[in-house]
C-alpha cells in the first residue's frame, strides 16, 4: 500500500493548487480524480464555459442594438452550432494544460473516486489502497433537487446542460434566482428563447443588496425575460408540450409552460461518496465539511476547501483554501487564515454585479457605523456615450479617516471596475489616498472618485 505524505481527493481549483504547493515544499503527493475528464468544475462546467457564452450573447445583443449608436447591422442572429463549438475549443485548451500538468510527474494522479476507509486510509474504486498522513478534500459542488413536488420526475436541465446546447430553445423555464440562474436565463434570452425565471425569494440574487438586484432586475425585465419573485413553487410537471410549473405569486395561482425547464435552484457539496463518517469528519445537514481557519476538519489532519467545505463557492477563494491547507499541513510557520474581510465577487449578468469587503447589511449587523456615497452610470459620461446607464457605483467608509471599508458597483464592466479597490483595501487605505492617484478622464474607471469625492466631503465637515 503507497503512502503519502498529503492526498488532494478532486483535482479541481482546491486540490490541484494544494497538490501544486505540496510538492514545491518537498512533500510527497497524489491526487485523486473519478471524473471522465480531467481539469475541475470551473474550466469544464463553470466559469470558462459560461463566460464565453455569456460574451458571446453580449455581443449578439450590442449587434442588434446599433441603431442605438446610429449603425445599421441587419440578420445578426446565433449560429450555435459554431458558437458551441468556439466554447469547446477554448475550454479544451485549459483544460489541456491542465491535464498536462495534473499528469507532469510532480505528483502521483489516480483517476478513480475514493472513500475513507479509516481516517489515514483510502479506498479507490479501482481496488486501490492508500494511505497518507494529511488529505486535502476538494470535491466542490453538485446541483441540489429541494423537495418542489414533481420536480424529481421531470426531465429538468442543469447548468451543463445549458452549458453544452447548440440550438436555440423556443423556451426555457428558470427556476431560481441566484447568480447561475440569472446568468444563464440572460444568456438564453438574448441568443432568442423565451425565458420565464421563478424566483422563490423576494429578490433575485438574493445574497447581494436588495438595491443591487432591483437594477439587475430591472435591466432582465426590460430587455423581456418574464420575472416572478417572492414565489411559492407548488408543483412541476411534464408534459407532451414541456414542462408546466405551477407558483403562488403575490397570492395569486400562476402556471407557466415551456419547452424545457432548467433547475437552477441551487447546488450542495459533493462529499455523498466520500465514506466521510469512517474518518470521523463531521459536516453539516447538507454535506459541507466543518472547517477551521486552518481549513481543519474536526479531525485535524483532514482538510477541506472550495465549494465541499465554504464559506464561499468562487475559485479565488478555494485556490486560496488550498495553498493555506497544503503549507499548515506542512507545518509551514507564520501562516494567516484566509482573509474574508476582503472578499471580492461578481456577478456576470449584463450589469454586471461586483462587491468588494464589507456589505452595507454586514456593517448594520454589527453596529459598525460607517459613511456610504453613490454614483448613478447614467450620470457619468463614458457610460453615458456607450448607452450604460443601469446601476451605480457605492462605497463605504470608516467615518473618522475614510478608510475604505467595502464596494459595491453594478453595471457596464463592474467586474472588472471592482478591482480599482482590490489594493486600497487590501493596504487599508482611505478615501483621500485614492483620490490622490490619478484617474483618467474619459474612463469607466472615472466614476468611481464621485463617491470618494462624496465621502471626503463628509469627513472635512
Amino acid at each position: 500500500m503507497k503512502s503519502y505524505d498529503l492526498i488532494c481527493i478532486g483535482g479541481g481549483s482546491a486540490g490541484f493548487n494544494a497538490a501544486r504547493v505540496a510538492t514545491g515544499l518537498g512533500r510527497k503527493v497524489a491526487i485523486i480524480d473519478g471524473a471522465k475528464q480531467l481539469g475541475g468544475l470551473c474550466i469544464l462546467r463553470g466559469c470558462m464555459p459560461s463566460k464565453t457564452l455569456i460574451y458571446a450573447a453580449e455581443i449578439l445583443q450590442h449587434a442588434r442594438h446599433a441603431d442605438k449608436f446610429g449603425l445599421k447591422v441587419t440578420g445578426a442572429r446565433a449560429d450555435m452550432k459554431a458558437v458551441h463549438a468556439r466554447k469547446l475549443r477554448i475550454i479544451g485548451e485549459f483544460a489541456a494544460d491542465r491535464v498536462k500538468a495534473l499528469k507532469a510527474g510532480k505528483f502521483d494522479l489516480y483517476q478513480a473516486y475514493a472513500s475513507f476507509a479509516d481516517a489515514h486510509t483510502l479506498q479507490l474504486s479501482d481496488g486501490t489502497r492508500l494511505r497518507g498522513k494529511s488529505f486535502l478534500i476538494g470535491t466542490g459542488s453538485k446541483v441540489s433537487i429541494p423537495p418542489v413536488p414533481g420536480l424529481r420526475e421531470v426531465k429538468c436541465w442543469t447548468s451543463d446542460d445549458v452549458l453544452d446546447l447548440d440550438f436555440i430553445p423556443k423556451s426555457v423555464l428558470v427556476l431560481g434566482g441566484g447568480i447561475v440562474a440569472c446568468e444563464l436565463a440572460q444568456f438564453l434570452n438574448r441568443i432568442g428563447t423565451k425565458v420565464t425565471l421563478v424566483q422563490r425569494s423576494p429578490n433575485i440574487l438574493r445574497e447581494h443588496s436588495e438595491d443591487a438586484s432591483c437594477v439587475v432586475q430591472k435591466a432582465f425585465v426590460d430587455e423581456g425575460i418574464e420575472v416572478f419573485a417572492g414565489t411559492q413553487i407548488q408543483s412541476v410537471a411534464q408534459g407532451k408540450g414541456g414542462v408546466t410549473a405551477t407558483f403562488l405569486h403575490d397570492g395569486k395561482k400562476v402556471v407557466r409552460r415551456a419547452a424545457h425547464c432548467f433547475n437552477a435552484l441551487g447546488r450542495e457539496p459533493n462529499t455523498a461518496r466520500l465514506g466521510l463518517a469512517a474518518a470521523g469528519v463531521k459536516t453539516r445537514p447538507n454535506g459541507q465539511i466543518i472547517i477551521n481557519r486552518w481549513q481543519q476538519s474536526n479531525v485535524p489532519h483532514i482538510y477541506a476547501a472550495g465549494d465541499c467545505s465554504g464559506p464561499a463557492e468562487i475559485v479565488h477563494i478555494a485556490i486560496a483554501q488550498g495553498e493555506l491547507a497544503a503549507r499548515h499541513a506542512a507545518k509551514v510557520k507564520g501562516l494567516k487564515p484566509v482573509d474574508f474581510s476582503l472578499l471580492l465577487s461578481v456577478v456576470f449578468t449584463d450589469p454586471q454585479l461586483a462587491t468588494i469587503g464589507a456589505l452595507e447589511r454586514d456593517l448594520d449587523e454589527q453596529g459598525v457605523p460607517y459613511l456610504c456615497a453613490t454614483y448613478p452610470f447614467n450620470d457619468h459620461g463614458k457610460s453615458m456615450l456607450m448607452e450604460a446607464n443601469y446601476g451605480y457605483v457605492k462605497v463605504l467608509a470608516e467615518p473618522k479617516r475614510g478608510r475604505i471599508l467595502g464596494a459595491e458597483i453594478v453595471g457596464k464592466d463592474a467586474g472588472e471596475l471592482i478591482h480599482c479597490f482590490s489594493t486600497p483595501l487590501a493596504m487599508r487605505a482611505t478615501v483621500h489616498d485614492m483620490l490622490r492617484a490619478p484617474w483618467y478622464h474619459p474612463t469607466l474607471a472615472e466614476i468611481i472618485t464621485y463617491p470618494l469625492e462624496e465621502i471626503a466631503d463628509k469627513l472635512a465637515h
